[in-house]
């Protein structure tokens, strides 16, 4: 069995998910992928967790896709096996029900950016650099960097990574809006988890209603924004619970609607 390579550990209401394979810069395979799904269901199905930090362990935060994960791929199975799985476990991270930030304790490159940009918050230490490179190699950004990065950024900071092959220091990324705080190196992971407690100590259900609300502004997954905050609401009426009562007990509703 392959040991384990994304890591989580929780103390109080912060979750850390660590991304743990520093001899390869922490690049992404198909298992990682896996256990960073599995990742988001842990820290979703424990109460207790209200924020998320999400970092690397190592020099890197992450260099994005490990190349020999997908090098050797069919077309078809590059599309749907690599491409399209990815942006279904990046997409779970982007949606993660509480606040996820970002500490880029190291470089953030190709896939590495795509992934940081998952996240609500990014705290980026002072030497890092954020690039994507993938047309030098002759490919695209495929993990969201030509999508959710333009949303989030602007479409004028990917032309400048994606077209002109621009790598950018933490502090003009910081200008750019690439990240939201700039710190000493060593210190990313301290500051996330301090930013964490600062949101953790504020209402849980208005930061996670807050959350979906700001994705439905941002254009990010509209419906699903809708949705949940439709059925977080109807959740909480007198009518669902009549509604549920009468389906246990095999007889027509009487509705009133009652909030």
């Amino acid at each position: 069995m392959t040991e384990a390579r994304i890591h989580v550990s929780i103390d109080g209401h912060v979750a850390i998910i660590t991304i743990a394979r520093p001899e390869k810069l922490n690049a992404l395979d198909i298992d990682m992928l896996k256990e960073l799904s599995a990742a988001c269901d842990t820290v979703e199905a424990d109460g207790r967790v209200r924020v998320a930090v999400l970092t690397g362990e190592g020099k890197a935060f992450s260099a994005g896709g490990d190349i020999k994960a997908w090098a050797a791929m069919t077309p078809n199975e590059f599309g749907h096996a690599w491409v399209r799985f990815g942006h279904r476990v990046f997409e779970r991270l982007a949606t993660v029900r509480m606040p996820l930030i970002a500490a880029l304790n190291g470089h953030a490159l190709g896939g590495g950016l795509e992934l940081a940009a998952v996240a609500d918050i990014r705290i980026a230490e002072t030497h890092i650099k954020l690039g994507l490179p993938e047309t030098g190699l002759g490919m695209i950004p495929g993990w969201s960097g030509t999508q959710r990065l333009t949303l989030r950024f602007g479409a004028q900071a990917v032309r400048r990574m994606a077209l002109g092959g621009e790598v950018f220091s933490a502090d003009e990324g910081h200008a750019l809006g690439l990240v939201d705080h700039v710190v000493e190196t060593g210190t990313a992971l301290d500051t996330a988890r301090a930013y964490a407690e600062r949101i953790a100590k504020r209402g849980p259900s208005a930061i996670e209603v807050a959350k979906l609300m700001i994705a439905s502004a941002n254009g990010e997954d509209n419906g699903t924004a809708v949705e949940a905050l439709g059925s977080i609401l109807v959740a909480k009426t007198a009518d669902l619970k009549e509604g549920v009562s009468a389906f246990t007990e095999k007889r027509e509703p009487a509705f009133k609607g009652e909030w």
